[in-house]
């Protein structure tokens, strides 16, 4: 009801409804973007970090969408506070191969399935870990035990780390001094600007077919001011502006019903 009051066809700002040939062309999202191709090519080691909601996820998802599956074997595993061997066996599920042993004899299996994906399969690997601010110490020792290959002198898959931006901090630690200097790219999320958070509200509604004029540009910027070019704090915003204007009766979303949906969401 909400929708239609508008001319939209759907909840453009509803994430379940985001198809990936139908994303937001982001400065962020181009620079990760552009980062993880050279990064599928040379097989290095990837830090992408931002603060919850900004996008990186959703980027990645868009990458593993254009992969040539003949040519990559894409992998992706999602973290939560875990321990070694439960990261071992997570990793031996998603390859597919024992998890029987203890983790000397998982350690062997991974190597060897990701030796056969690069070699014979000729498909390397990429195996992207979200959420990785939980990896502890312990795990990510072992993933530089992991990308040691021929005496160091290739790298035989991609590994791509996406976290909160404090995974910068855990990887400074003298610790992990090793495996920060095997960081081949590094990118922190800086967010959509002014110009851009308009662009991301008015890309959103014309994907529903709905007038772009139905929110004003004192309200876009109202928007970018409460969510400081959030995108999940935008598609949230928006996503109550569109109830409350509808509610109204407002033919257009101004920067009042901006404010109210800010209300909202700070009283819900």
């Amino acid at each position: 009801m909400y929708n239609s009051f508008y001319g939209l066809s759907y909840n453009p700002f509803d994430k379940q409804q985001l198809k990936e040939k139908d994303c937001f062309i982001s400065k962020d999202f181009t620079e990760m973007t552009s980062r993880l191709e050279y990064l599928k090519d040379i097989r290095g080691i990837g830090v992408f970090t931002a603060r919850p909601g900004m996008g990186k996820s959703y980027a990645l998802r868009c990458f593993a969408a254009n992969l040539n599956p003949s040519l990559y074997h894409m992998e992706y595993m999602c973290l939560s506070t875990i321990s070694v061997a439960d990261f071992y066996k997570q990793f031996c599920a998603i390859l597919g191969v024992s998890e029987k042993g203890g983790k000397p004899a998982m350690f062997q299996a991974i190597r060897e399935q990701v030796t056969y994906l690069y070699k014979e399969k000729r498909q390397p690997l990429l195996l992207a870990i979200d959420e990785a601010q939980y990896l502890n110490t312990g795990i990510l020792n072992d993933i530089k035990m992991l990308m040691n290959y021929g005496y160091d002198s290739v790298n035989y898959f991609t590994l791509i780390l996406c976290g909160e931006s404090h995974l910068n901090d855990t990887l400074r630690k003298p610790v992990h001094e090793a495996l920060r200097q095997r960081i081949t790219v590094h990118y922190n999320y800086n967010g959509l600007d002014d110009e851009e958070v308009a662009n991301y509200v008015l890309h959103k509604i014309a994907l529903t077919g709905a007038s772009k004029k139905i929110i004003d540009a004192a309200a876009l910027s109202a928007v970018h001011s409460y969510t400081q070019g959030n995108p999940r704090l935008i598609d949230n915003l928006m996503t109550d502006a569109i109830a409350i204007g509808s509610q109204q009766k407002a033919k257009v979303i101004n920067a009042d019903i901006i404010h109210d949906a800010v209300d909202n969401q700070v009283l819900g």
